[in-house]
């Protein structure tokens, strides 16, 4: 496997920076870029025309990130070339939020094969439910094959995001790539740093990601409350307030869910995933340090699952609330990831409105909110 990367800062100059790239005879293009890049016209072509055999997929970020650390307004692209792993493309058209399991059973149709290792998915950040898209996956492709990626972002705008597939950039598409063969080493790892804080409050009534009641009350009311000064800036500040998914005992399920809008007229919060009906939920906030930790964490798991060292591509998918909270010291979680991977890793990734990944090795994947997840890709 060889690996060779750019990053592109202004659109109107990606064909002189294509010419670096196409020595390396990739099979895929990883392709994550502001919404600046995303609708500038001729990037997919300019792309095809580099690459007519390869495949690409990437989305629109709210950050880019590489081994330089984090960018805001360029277009990183990761050529990859594959020697012993097969790859299927995959992509479908999302109607809208009621249509994100019929998209995931649909992607996972076109992508699912005897020996499959492995899925990559990018999706819309807006109009989707994350959770329920990797649900329809998981019914086609089973339980034991690990699926990562994430939603896409607009800058923190959360009006129109964008991904890559094989029929070009569109608003409205998710798009996959299926790994197979022995040859491939996969490990992956997510993680937090979140802390709950405030009391627990019964999920009183919801429909898939959207929450209508919290102990009997209009679930935007009691959020505004909690937020006080911040609520003027919903939906975007709460991406600093998450909800931490309880059980019927109170018990932590491991799973974040962010705001991604909300309903005036109903008084409802739209999540990005979906949440337990029967369940609690309870407010978290977080510091740089305790995020960077968990970033390290992320990186420690996947490291130690993928047992490779050289010649790796990590693929890091962190939340817009992450790099929110943080500020200006963003590239801390960065660089805490590169010091675990090595200096021989590759990094790729974006920020992002939604993470997907297993929670360990083994485990079913899930849509994650105001996680860093990393995966690692290399071949024996």
């Amino acid at each position: 496997m060889r690996i060779k990367q750019i990053i592109n800062r202004k659109p109107n100059e990606l064909g002189a920076k294509l010419d670096d790239l196409q020595s390396s005879d990739a099979n895929l293009l990883l392709v994550f870029g502001s919404i600046e890049h995303f609708c500038s016209p001729g990037l997919h072509d300019a792309l095809r025309a580099t690459f007519p055999d390869a495949l690409l997929i990437g989305c629109s970020t709210a950050g880019e990130i590489t081994n330089d650390g984090v960018d805001d307004g360029s277009c990183t692209i990761t050529a990859i070339k594959f020697e012993k792993t097969s790859l299927k493309h995959g992509s479908t058209h999302l109607s809208g939020m009621d249509d994100s399991f019929s998209a995931g059973e649909r992607l996972g149709k076109q992508i699912v094969s005897a020996d499959l290792k492995a899925i990559l998915v990018f999706g819309p950040g807006v109009n989707i439910n994350g959770s329920a898209l990797v649900n329809g996956i998981t019914s086609v492709v089973g339980v034991d094959v690990p699926i990562t990626g994430g939603l896409a972002g607009d800058g923190g705008a959360f009006k129109k995001t964008y991904t890559l597939g094989p029929n070009g950039i569109a608003d409205d598409q998710v798009v996959a790539i299926g790994l197979s063969g022995e040859a491939l080493r996969f490990g992956h790892g997510s993680f937090g740093g979140w802390e709950p804080f405030g009391p627990a409050r019964k999920v009183t009534r919801c429909d898939g990601n959207i929450l209508h009641e919290l102990d009997g009350e209009p679930a935007l009311e009691i959020y505004r409350r909690y937020l006080g000064e911040h609520a003027k800036g919903l939906p975007a500040s709460g991406l600093l307030f998450p909800f931490a998914m309880l059980g019927e005992d109170h018990s932590a399920v491991g799973l974040i869910r962010t705001i991604l809008g909300i309903d005036e007229s109903t008084g409802s919060l739209i999540l990005a995933g979906e949440i337990n009906a029967d369940g609690y939920l309870r407010l978290m906030h977080a510091s740089t340090d305790k995020l960077v930790n968990g970033a390290e964490s992320a990186a420690e798991s996947a490291a130690a699952m993928h047992q490779s060292a050289d010649g790796s591509l990590a693929i890091l998918v962190s939340c817009v609330g992450r790099k929110l909270v943080m500020g200006n010291r963003v590239d801390e979680e960065v660089e805490a990831v590169g010091e675990v991977l090595g200096q021989t890793s590759v990094l790729t990734g974006f920020y992002s409105y939604g993470e997907i990944s297993p929670f360990m090795p083994g485990a079913s994947c899930k849509l994650h909110n105001q996680t860093m997840t990393i995966t690692c890709l290399s071949e024996n």
